[in-house]
């Protein structure tokens, strides 16, 4: 539910989806569920949406089994947590092509040492997996698991439900060792998990730049460059320097600067002077006179006093309030 251009995740992967024909969305939730239902409903974008609730974690693979019950036919299942425009049609064609009852989209990545690995054979056909490499070990191959499968329903009910699955360490080995077919479909696509400060910022400059092709836009009108919703408020001497985000209700004030690569969720408000650059703003952030934010990502109903300074790289957590004058940069990685 995390918000990127003030609409949460789970909007842009509904619109992939529905942009390749999938109108039926089962979300399977664990975790404040009703924020869930409050932001998206039983309907969004053109699709169906039901969900299914965890009394308690089961896993990635468990939580599929949860639903599974629900579906028919052949299933894509994706991570929560992954920003993508992945060619699903073209997945859907390969996974009827080759004959597979599991299609592990995979994505080939620069240093793959933080993932676990995919290995195929020269068809595609899926050899094995491994756990992220350790020092001094062979990386085989840099393509990894990129949370997006499209699976036979039939056999998601191979998945025990009296106890936690994974389904990378359990349930898709299981089924390659059965002699399941299963294959690895690799993407020419955009793609970032989004589960670090630094990648959720960078997803949210890759939409603003263009670097996401996706149907759904930003809350608000075009403007300049910009997205402003109607009911914002701009002084008539401040800036708002594109591509940038305004939400709902924001307020800019007199001789205030924002953007580029700026983001206001609904209700900010920046304060006289004040800069705020490449920086995403969650809602109800009070941002003090002349004071300067720069790449930084800040939570919700944070008050930053006037001449505070907030550096790239910071994370500010909802409700923290910082006084006036206060400088906070990013502490270096320790050694």
């Amino acid at each position: 539910m995390v918000p990127l251009l003030n609409r949460p995740l789970l909007a842009y992967q509904v619109a992939l989806l529905r942009r390749h024909g999938v109108e039926d969305v089962i979300l399977s939730c664990s975790y404040r569920v009703d924020d869930v239902r409050a932001a998206l409903g039983d309907a969004a974008l053109g699709a169906r949406l039901r969900y299914v609730v965890e009394d308690e974690p089961l896993g990635t693979g468990g939580g599929v089994r949860n639903a599974a019950d629900l579906t028919a036919g052949t299933v894509f299942v994706l991570n929560g947590d992954v920003l993508t425009d992945a060619d699903l049609s073209a997945m859907r064609e390969f996974h009827t092509a080759h004959g597979a009852g599991v299609t592990i989209c995979l994505y080939p990545v620069d240093d793959p040492r933080p993932y676990g690995l995919v290995e195929t054979g020269a068809d595609g056909r899926i050899l094995r997996f491994r756990e992220k490499p350790g020092p001094g070990e062979a990386i085989t191959t840099n393509t990894i698991n990129a949370g997006i499968y499209l699976i036979d329903a039939a056999l998601l009910r191979r998945i025990p439900t009296d106890r936690p699955v994974s389904i990378e360490r359990e349930f898709f080995p299981a089924a390659i060792a059965d002699g399941v077919p299963c294959f690895g479909w690799r993407a020419k696509t955009y793609w970032r998990d989004i589960g670090s400060p630094h990648a959720y910022r960078a997803a949210q400059i890759d939409l603003l730049l263009g670097g996401v092709d996706t149907t759904l836009a930003p809350p608000g009108t075009r403007r300049d460059g910009s997205w402003i919703a109607a009911d914002a408020w701009i002084a008539p001497d401040a800036g708002v320097e594109a591509p940038s985000v305004i939400g709902t209700r924001a307020e800019v004030a007199s001789g205030a600067r924002v953007g580029p690569l700026t983001v206001l969720g609904d209700g900010c408000h920046i304060g006289r002077g004040a800069r705020v650059e490449g920086a995403v703003l969650w809602e109800r952030v009070e941002v003090g006179a002349s004071a300067v934010l720069r790449d930084c990502v800040v939570g919700a109903d944070v008050k930053i006093g006037p001449e505070a300074e907030i550096g790239p790289g910071v994370v500010l957590e909802s409700g923290a309030v910082i006084p006036a004058h206060t400088r906070l940069d990013r502490p270096p990685h320790p050694r």
